[in-house]
């Protein structure tokens, strides 16, 4: 910045709204039709895209890895490694929407043709989409997605230049793309991953992260179970162990179930590190909304009549005190899109009318304002009494 002096840039303001007068008055009256900043803008968002499943492969034998292209054979968006892409599946008519962390590199989207991959692992019972997409999911079939979500990403600005991932089950995701993207791509960092697995037969990934490890990028899987022939890490990913690995300044990044999560917390704790250097992933929607404080877990089982308002159509439908409205609406088959389905991303924020509600407090990402106007994220929010909701139309 050039300093012409105080006078000179206190008026600066006047000389500028001159400048752009004259422009008007002498530009052409042809139209100039190229936007580069628009295009740009457009690139790195250009909102949902139509992809094509061109692979399925087993990632661990309770997991497998997808592979899309764009349908068209276009280019894909950019995204940083770590963040994720928000996938609209369509089951017996209802539109369900759900968020994945990218197992594949930012590098191979660029390629010629250009690929993302998700890794998703098989539920226990109480997880519809994992299961379609393990059972069902099968190559030539296409989705809409928005990719390029999420704050989960390595910042060089902000973050230590050596990254300690701490990962867990199906969490080993976003690390995946981390270490690729180290090892081939443009990712200037260095990567220690303490991957905490029940059993070896069940580490997702295990042939890809062993292929990955190198002078920047370290793979170390700890194992929970009793398995007596393993030579490798044992237990939790304590303090003590975390502890092991790091080296001096280290930024720690965070991903994998809930309960880990809240053993994660205490633990870091313990090893005194700044909270600028502590980075947890969204979880997505909590599993037992009961055990959260400020619950009333005498209502958990109890079921009231959602109303929801779309314009002047208004739906009367049931909803239980242990979902989300977002899943209530689902199960009635109305669009409410979400995108990170953790409270964060605002993507699904609604007006809430009338009703007594209860927003899970690890996922209240509202903001102050949003709080006192009674919005809230839908994918957050759980009705304690009869309610009525304001949705956008889709």
């Amino acid at each position: 910045m050039k300093v012409k002096g105080f006078l000179k840039d206190v008026g600066g303001a006047s000389r500028v709204t001159k400048a752009r007068l004259n422009a008007f008055e002498t530009a052409s009256a042809t139209p100039d039709p190229v936007d580069p900043i628009g295009n740009v803008a457009k690139e790195w968002h250009p909102g949902p895209i139509e992809l094509v499943v061109t692979e399925i492969r087993d990632a661990s034998p309770t997991a497998k890895t997808v592979r899309f292209q764009k349908v068209d054979g276009g280019k894909l968006p950019p995204f940083y490694a770590g963040q994720f892409i928000s996938l609209a599946f369509v089951i017996d008519g209802k539109v369900l929407c759900r968020p994945y962390s990218i197992s594949s590199a930012p590098f191979e989207a660029r390629r010629d043709p250009g690929y993302v991959e998700i890794t998703v692992r098989r539920s226990k019972g109480d997880g519809l989409i994992c299961d379609y997409v393990n059972e069902q999911l099968k190559v030539g079939d296409t989705l809409t997605g928005s990719m390029g979500l999420g704050q989960f990403y390595y910042e060089p600005l902000r973050d230590a230049h050596h990254i300690m991932a701490l990962a867990g089950g199906v969490g080993i995701t976003p690390f995946a793309s981390m270490a690729k993207e180290i090892k081939g791509g443009t990712m200037d960092a260095e990567l220690t991953i303490l991957y905490g697995s029940v059993s070896s037969n069940d580490i997702i990934l295990k042939d890809e992260l062993e292929a990955l490890n190198c002078d920047r990028v370290h793979v170390v899987n700890v194992l929970s179970g009793d398995e007596p022939d393993w030579k490798g890490e044992r237990g939790f990913l304590s303090a003590e162990l975390i502890k092991k690995y790091s080296k001096g300044d280290t930024s720690y990044f965070i991903c994998g179930p809930q309960v880990m999560y809240r053993f994660l917390r205490e633990e870091i704790k313990k090893l005194d590190v700044p909270a600028r250097r502590v980075r947890f992933e969204v979880f997505g929607q909590a599993k037992d909304i009961a055990s959260f404080p400020g619950y009333p877990v005498e209502k958990k089982d109890k079921t009231y009549t959602l109303t929801v308002v779309r314009g002047i159509h208004k739906d009367e439908i049931p909803a239980k005190a242990n979902e989300s409205l977002v899943v209530a609406c689902e199960r009635a088959g109305i669009v409410l899109l979400t995108d990170c389905r953790s409270g964060e991303c605002g993507f699904c924020r609604t007006k809430v009318l009338k009703g007594e509600f209860y927003v899970c407090p690890e996922n209240d990402g509202r903001r102050a304002a949003d709080k006192d106007f009674d919005y809230v994220h839908a994918c957050a929010t759980y009705p304690l009494s009869d309610m009525t909701i304001k949705i956008p139309i889709e």
